[in-house]
């Protein structure tokens, strides 16, 4: 019984929040949302959900190296982002796993996949997969989807699992909050808030000091799987690749356009190379044939583009 209470406690966190829901206007995102959830209420839900996510995936990467860098990358990007944001108890998770996705969890928990990295090239395409999530949080997605009204059936849900089955796993009613495989409902975002979690990603990039052709990078990846015989977890819970990618585009070329050419915004390849690759683990399916996979500059249009520039820088 004492594995039921973090789970009640999220569910009355949530029951209540939803009673006194209000309208505020998001530091972010400059316009007006409802919102359900305290500040101390989404950390502890994020808290909550954190190692029951981190199992699903078969738990995080072994590498201290790696972990310590994509925590670098991640914490450098919120301390860019708006408000009282960049203090919340950020933490940056590469789950050792061979599914293609990456999410956040209100509070600060944001997660990446080692499957996902391995798609990557530069550690602009990491800044700028992690600058989406760190987007949603501080857009507050994870809230505005709490309070629609179809969340109250979920809450239903919860109720009925901690009445009904008093004995049941933490793990899966915590996963009528979030989903297994972080595939839930309330992870679920659809075609305006993907944009505006890519518009804050790159706003985060920038600031940070990174080229925000990363961010392009990063859709043609998805846009790529998209096309494959099955679709990506990723592309669950992140959809509309080639309706973010128009919109990327146009964003960078105008908002933006004095970016994509700045020496001092970088893609750093070379230090992705060093960083990252050594240390991801190797993929638990069957090893692909030699050739079976080519670089991203055979299908990335984007990166082609930045190979014939400087190496990267």
């Amino acid at each position: 019984m004492h594995r039921l209470r973090p789970l009640l406690t999220i569910a009355l966190l949530v029951a209540a929040a939803a009673a006194t829901t209000g309208c505020k206007t998001n530091v972010a995102t400059g316009r007006s949302q409802f919102t359900s959830m305290s500040r101390e209420e989404e950390i502890q839900l994020g808290t909550e959900a954190m190692p029951e996510l981190i199992q699903e995936y078969g738990g995080e990467v072994s590498s201290t190296q790696l972990r310590t860098y994509v925590t670098q990358v991640g914490t450098t990007l919120a301390q860019h982002t708006e408000g009282e944001n960049p203090s919340l108890p950020w933490q940056f998770t590469v789950l050792d796993s061979d599914v293609i996705n990456a999410f956040a969890l209100p509070g600060g928990k944001v997660f990446i996949t080692s499957g996902l990295m391995a798609q990557f090239t530069n550690e602009a395409q990491l800044a700028a997969t992690l600058g989406h999530e760190v987007g949603h949080v501080s857009a507050k997605h994870v809230d505005e989807r709490i309070t629609q009204s179809s969340a109250i059936s979920t809450l239903g849900q919860i109720a009925g699992a901690v009445v009904g089955y008093q004995s049941a796993d933490l793990g899966q009613l915590v996963s009528v909050i979030v989903g297994t495989g972080g595939q839930g409902y309330l992870l679920k975002f659809g075609r305006d808030q993907e944009s505006e979690a890519d518009a804050l990603g790159v706003r985060y990039m920038v600031a940070a000091g990174y080229n925000p052709t990363g961010m392009l990078q990063v859709l043609e990846v998805l846009k790529r799987e998209a096309g494959g015989g099955s679709q990506p977890e990723i592309l669950s819970t992140h959809p509309y690749p080639e309706t973010r990618l128009e919109r990327v585009n146009a964003l960078l070329k105008g908002q933006y356009a004095s970016s994509l050419n700045n020496p001092s915004l970088q893609l750093k390849a070379e230090q992705y190379a060093q960083k990252a690759k050594p240390y991801l683990p190797a993929p638990k399916g069957k090893a692909p044939s030699a050739g079976a996979v080519r670089g991203p500059e055979f299908w990335c249009a984007h990166c082609r583009e930045a190979a014939a520039r400087a190496g990267g820088r």
